[in-house]
């Protein structure tokens, strides 16, 4: 009897141990708030200000610098003035741009368009750029940011700066209500329209930034994957650095979507 109530006495000392430790010792992980849209007052910026918004939004919302940079996953930009007259005279070249300035509009909403060199996805002989469209998925420029990102890369790039800063509205004109876009019926859709094939190896995609996917359901539960896709910097995988998923799924996502794509990749196996 004696020994019983030690042994009952010491798993209560240990579970009561174990709740403290998980409730008061371990850091609790408090999902950063939603990114609010910056309000652009067009009508007062100089052009110079509209450029350094660009580099602002090239640096940041725009996620450009994950693979343009020194590390060699996309191309380096800083020529660009010089090189798209070139690209847009090669014979691979499938676009419609006339000027540096729609050729650099081109590549930010329909990169495929010039695939340069060895930065095409894998098995597509450079047929097909890894890059999304950054008016939607994740990145979801505006008219007015995508501007700007163009003005950007016109001055750092050694080209002439051509893009207009976008006219400001009308006192009092609204833009008419978009209708609400239905869900997404299959988790295929879902991984499209928000281009997680770019960075994940998914769905067929062969994305290289991010962690494989293909077998994530065998080492991860629901709870882990939804958060992942809330608050992707609450857990860094390793071997890979914070900032490159962007935080507004959430916000993006229908719900429903969000479930579907928590269970597909829960049974990925």
């Amino acid at each position: 009897m004696i020994n019983f109530l030690k042994v009952s006495f010491f798993s209560l000392l240990m579970v009561g141990g174990f709740w403290g430790f998980s409730n008061f010792g371990i850091p609790q992980i408090k999902p950063a708030p939603p990114p609010v849209e910056e309000k652009l007052d067009l009508g007062a910026m100089t052009m110079d200000q509209f450029i350094a918004l660009g580099g602002k939004i090239y640096n940041g919302k725009g996620t450009c610098t994950l693979c343009h940079n020194a590390m060699g996953r996309a191309p380096m930009l800083d020529k660009i003035g010089t090189v798209a007259p070139e690209r847009m005279k090669d014979a691979r070249y499938k676009g419609t741009a006339k000027s540096v300035e729609e050729y650099l509009h081109e590549s930010l909403v329909k990169p495929s368009a010039f695939v340069v060199s060895g930065f095409g996805k894998s098995g597509t002989n450079d047929t097909e750029s890894p890059m999304p469209d950054v008016t939607g998925g994740g990145i979801g420029l505006n008219e007015a940011e995508l501007a700007a990102v163009i003005a950007y890369l016109q001055d750092s790039g050694g080209a002439e700066v051509t893009v207009a800063i976008p006219a400001m509205e009308a006192p009092g004109a609204e833009a008419p209500a978009a209708a609400e876009a239905a869900p997404l019926k299959t988790p295929e859709e879902v991984i499209a329209k928000f281009t997680c094939g770019a960075c994940h190896k998914i769905a067929g995609q062969e994305g290289a930034l991010g962690p494989d996917l293909t077998k994530i359901g065998k080492t991860k539960n629901k709870e882990y994957l939804r958060q992942a896709l809330l608050d992707p910097e609450a857990v860094i995988a390793k071997g890979f650095t914070g900032g490159m998923m962007p935080p507004t799924y959430g916000e993006q996502m229908k719900a429903k979507e969000l479930e579907m794509l928590v269970n597909y990749l829960a049974g990925l196996k």
